[in-house]
């Protein structure tokens, strides 16, 4: 009887300890981009996105480097006006990377996928996923 109720409160104590964990937004990580909302990314373009911890983002949109500030509290997660350089690429990565733009500056809240990805998401549609 005794090896049993050890054994359930060891497994009670790691099964708690996953339970606790808290996930936290990850700073100072260049996340790619793998999705801009329904579609994948382009496999010759790179995307890409960093939190610097200090309320500011930037990144590149696949033609151009971005930047704009942003605010965190929890899951929820806006940015500020983004800005970016203006150098002009192929007019598919253009497109790409105004849709990613767009979709960015509308994210509302973010959160970690069963496979691991982070996901920022729109106030409508399908969200922009990381690794």
């Amino acid at each position: 009887m005794k090896p049993s109720l050890a054994l359930f409160a060891s497994t009670a104590l790691v099964l708690g300890g996953c339970a606790s964990q808290e996930t936290t937004l990850e700073t100072e990580q260049a996340y790619q981009v793998d999705w801009v909302g329904a579609q994948p990314t382009m496999d010759y373009s790179h995307i890409s996105l960093t939190f610097d911890g200090q309320g500011r983002a930037f990144g590149n949109g696949g033609c151009n480097h971005w930047f704009a500030s942003y605010t965190l509290q929890d899951d929820l997660l806006q940015f500020g006006a983004i800005g970016s350089t203006r150098r002009l690429c192929a007019a598919e990565i253009m497109e790409q990377e105004r849709r990613f733009l767009a979709l960015l500056q509308s994210v509302q809240h973010w959160d970690i996928s069963p496979s691991d990805e982070l996901r920022l998401w729109p106030a409508e549609g399908k969200p922009l996923r990381l690794v």
